[in-house]
């Protein structure tokens, strides 16, 4: 589970301590085109940091001067104008419900530690335990395919932790929480040493609030990114009372249900970031050379 305490300061490496390269290969030996490299980086690093630095464009629709819709507003990103068309919308729409199925799922979850053991509810919640937990997962799992996140590798790692915590969950469940007739978080519970094959979940959790509290300045989100690990390794080490797990579970409830309720109201655009950089990323490498000659012919 030591893997859930250091994402979060992995991801801050990887975005603070490290340039963030669009291309392996520097296209011009001159210092014109290295400079504008680094510019470019930095103009990306202050974008993800939730510093907005696009120049937006509003076009008039007929003679009235109103605004038109959002496909005809125009953004200028770091390699070119771009536009929100409806495959980003759908997108976006779909990372946000993923994000509000993970949130849902596991407030339902977690609610029988809060209301009486003899409820009838609560019985019923604990039954589905393990419906709940899949349904969480997948849709944990549908957000991190989706999310945006200009450093590749950061979201292959938050994607590869997700997959190590589905096949430690998986593992944990077969092998030892259904003979014992028991749900898998129930187990986890009862047997805090299984944290550790599940808990790559968790931490893949952690790194998605750590980018979303980055990025865009969201206090839930930040908080949330030292409650998980706390209360995960807390009761992995066994040194955390009850009465304390207790309230930090309360507190991850109610700040991701915050996160999940507040992520509807942000602009689509903030979710997608700047998407010249991804419409550079998917080009091939001459293209790519080519493009950034003709940025800096402009530039000159």
């Amino acid at each position: 589970m030591a893997v859930v305490s250091v994402v979060s300061s992995t991801i801050h490496f990887a975005l603070f301590h490290r340039p963030l390269q669009i291309s392996t290969v520097c296209p011009c030996s001159s210092s014109v085109s290295c400079r504008w490299r680094k510019t470019a980086s930095r103009k990306q690093s202050l974008y993800s940091r939730g510093k907005d630095s696009e120049l937006m464009v509003r076009r008039a629709v007929g003679e009235g001067g109103e605004s038109g819709s959002s496909a005809d507003v125009v953004y200028r990103g770091v390699y070119g104008p771009w536009t929100v068309d409806s495959d980003d919308i759908r997108e976006v729409i779909l990372y946000r419900s993923g994000l509000v199925t993970a949130a849902t799922s596991f407030l339902i979850a977690a609610s029988p530690s809060f209301l009486p053991e003899s409820s009838t509810i609560s019985h019923v919640i604990k039954q589905n335990h393990d419906l709940l937990y899949a349904i969480g997962t997948g849709g944990l799992g549908l957000s991190l395919v989706l999310i945006h996140i200009y450093v590749t590798p950061i979201k292959r790692f938050l994607q590869a932790l997700w997959a190590a915590g589905v096949i430690g969950s998986l593992a944990t469940y077969v092998n030892s929480a259904l003979p014992l007739n028991e749900s898998l978080p129930s187990y986890v519970f009862y047997l805090p040493l299984s944290i550790w094959l599940v808990g790559p979940l968790f931490a893949s959790l952690t790194g998605l609030v750590f980018k979303e509290g980055l990025c865009y300045g969201k206090l839930e989100a930040g908080v949330l990114t030292f409650v998980i690990p706390m209360l995960l390794l807390g009761h992995l080490s066994g040194l955390m009372g009850d009465g304390v797990e207790h309230n930090l579970l309360a507190l991850w409830m109610v700040l991701f249900a915050v996160f999940a309720a507040r992520k509807f109201t942000q602009p689509i655009k903030d979710d997608i970031g700047d998407k010249s950089v991804f419409m550079f990323n998917a080009l091939p490498e001459d293209e790519k050379r080519t493009r950034i000659q003709k940025l800096e012919q402009e530039q000159q």
